[in-house]
């Protein structure tokens, strides 16, 4: 059986960091799902998904890595395009992707003691974000 669900995170944008895992969980939950995958998917090209261990030291050390590795104030190609100055942000994002798949078992995530599922969001400006929350299993 394939169950989707949807959430809503709004974001500061910048490098902005947010704990999904609870929500992650929560759509598991309520998927009446007992075992199998969830696939977590955010749509746009400015913002990507990955697993960390979610405490300000580790989110402050990713957030200056991301600067360090693709600066903000560094002229991008796509800035000449399109003007809208968030080259960094589609590098950004292009770097972690738009997905991850964590497997569930008897409804709850098989996350690793010291992992949470996060959202980062490069873009500029605050967004609503939507992610898809697509979940396979019996």
């Amino acid at each position: 059986m394939v169950i989707t669900d949807r959430l809503t995170i709004q974001t500061n944008g910048n490098n902005h960091v947010v704990d999904l895992t609870e929500r992650v969980a929560e759509a598991v939950a309520r998927s009446g799902l007992k075992a199998g995958i969830a696939t977590v998917f955010v749509p746009g090209s400015t913002a990507g998904l990955t697993t960390m261990e979610f405490e300000p030291g580790a989110v402050e050390d990713l957030q200056r890595w991301f600067e360090e590795m693709i600066p903000a104030t560094r002229e991008y190609r796509h800035h000449l395009r399109w003007g809208d100055r968030n080259g960094h942000s589609h590098l950004r994002a292009s770097l972690i992707g738009p997905s991850l798949t964590i497997p569930f078992q008897d409804r709850q995530l098989l996350l690793g003691t010291w992992q949470q599922i996060v959202l980062v969001d490069f873009d500029i400006r605050p967004r609503r974000r939507e992610i898809i929350v697509q979940m396979i299993g019996e």
